[in-house]
C-alpha cells in the first residue's frame, strides 16, 4: 500500500508539471493569439503529453518486461487519445456553455485535467506499470 501512495503522489507531481505545460500553452494559444479553445487544447494536451510520458515512465511507472519500449510507447500514445478524446470533449462542452474568456477556459480546463488524470493513472497503472502494488 505504501508504495501505491507513493506512485500516486509522484504521478501527482508529474501530473501537475504536465498541466502547467498544457494550462500554460493553452492560455498563450486561445487568450494571446485568439486560437479557438479547443484546438488550442489540443496542442496543448499534445505537447504536455511529451514530458508526461517521458517523466511518468522513468519516475512514476516501471518498465514492464513482458513488453518492449516501443510497445509500451504505443499503448501509452493509445491511452493518451482517449485521455484527450475525453479532455477535447470537455474543453467543446464548457466553452461552449461558459464561453471562451480566460476564467471559464480555466475552469473548463480544470475540470477536464481532473477527468483526465484519473483516466490516465488507473489506465496507465493498469496497463502500463510492471512494477507490484
Amino acid at each position: 500500500m505504501r508504495k501505491l501512495i507513493e506512485q500516486i503522489l509522484k504521478f501527482g507531481v508529474v501530473g501537475f508539471l504536465a498541466f502547467l505545460i498544457d494550462y500554460g500553452i493553452l492560455m498563450l494559444l486561445s487568450q494571446v493569439f485568439g486560437i479557438d479553445p479547443v484546438i488550442a487544447a489540443a496542442i496543448s494536451f499534445i505537447i504536455s503529453l511529451v514530458f508526461n510520458y517521458l517523466a511518468s515512465m522513468r519516475y512514476v511507472f516501471s518498465h514492464r518486461d513482458d513488453m518492449s519500449s516501443s510497445h509500451e510507447f504505443v499503448l501509452f500514445l493509445g491511452l493518451s487519445v482517449v485521455g484527450l478524446a475525453i479532455n477535447e470533449a470537455i474543453i467543446w462542452i464548457g466553452t461552449t456553455i461558459l464561453g471562451t474568456s480566460g476564467l471559464m477556459v480555466t475552469i473548463t480546463k480544470v475540470v477536464a485535467t481532473a477527468v483526465v488524470m484519473v483516466w490516465n493513472f488507473v489506465s496507465r497503472k493498469r496497463w502500463l506499470d510492471g512494477g507490484s502494488d
